[in-house]
């Protein structure tokens, strides 16, 4: 994805904050977050799955990045691979880390120095370094099971990468957060068991969606030989 330059007059640094906002929102539907009361221009932006930050907008004084300026200086700090970040160093815009962990965050200059393509690059990057996690693998594989099937917690984790995490997989459907497109009822254990009630809000809810996809629930447990997916 590519913004077009005649979208922004690059020279304008509110501008160019928020083309890489509107970016971040149009390519990953992410919404920036302010959680700090003292400076509400800062924006965090977390991967929905991990909640992890991929890039962090803020303004700073130019001394405090190394400039010969006292004047406020957007930035963007984003996660990088460490040759990444000692490569991109020595390059003018970027400079390790402000105010994070300089071997794995890189800062980048909102100011113009740096075009806006260089920036949504660097975006991309961070993102796939955050995203690419078994939770992320688990969820991307539970939304694979059809309607009117379910999975077994071996399968998705084999879905996922590796059939060992088997217990990793029901630990993230636990923390799923959002059931409407990560149908977690769909998985249920080696014999076919439903989970306990609590992971879906009360007693049955499993039994509930499954009977409304057309699955059957007998004593709690589903036909995998009938149900189970393939």
């Amino acid at each position: 994805m590519s913004i077009s330059k005649n979208i922004i007059d690059t020279t304008d640094t509110n501008g160019l904050t928020k083309a890489v906002q509107s970016y971040i929102k149009k390519k990953y539907n992410i919404s920036p977050e302010h959680p700090w009361h003292q400076y509400p221009d800062y924006a965090t932006f977390k991967e929905l799955y991990s909640q992890k930050w991929f890039a962090i907008i803020m303004s700073v004084s130019g001394k405090k990045l190394g400039l010969p300026t006292d004047d406020e200086i957007p930035i963007i700090n984003v996660k990088a691979d460490p040759e990444i970040i000692m490569m991109m160093g020595r390059t003018p815009g970027f400079m390790p880390g402000y105010h994070m962990n300089k071997r794995n965050w890189l800062t980048i200059l909102l100011d113009g120095t740096v075009e806006l393509e260089q920036v949504t690059a660097r975006i991309d990057d961070s993102y796939k370094m955050i995203a690419d996690t078994p939770t992320r693998r688990i969820y991307e594989a539970v939304k694979k099971i059809p309607k009117g099937k379910v999975a077994t917690y071996g399968q998705v984790a084999e879905m996922a990468g590796d059939r060992k995490m088997a217990r990793v997989v029901g630990n993230a459907l636990h923390k799923n957060p959002d059931h409407d497109s990560i149908p977690c009822h769909r998985v249920v254990n080696s014999k076919g068991e439903l989970a306990e009630a609590f992971l879906f809000g009360g007693v049955n809810m499993q039994e509930k969606f499954l009977y409304e996809e057309g699955v059957t629930v007998i004593n709690g447990k589903v036909d995998l030989k009938r149900f189970g997916m393939k």
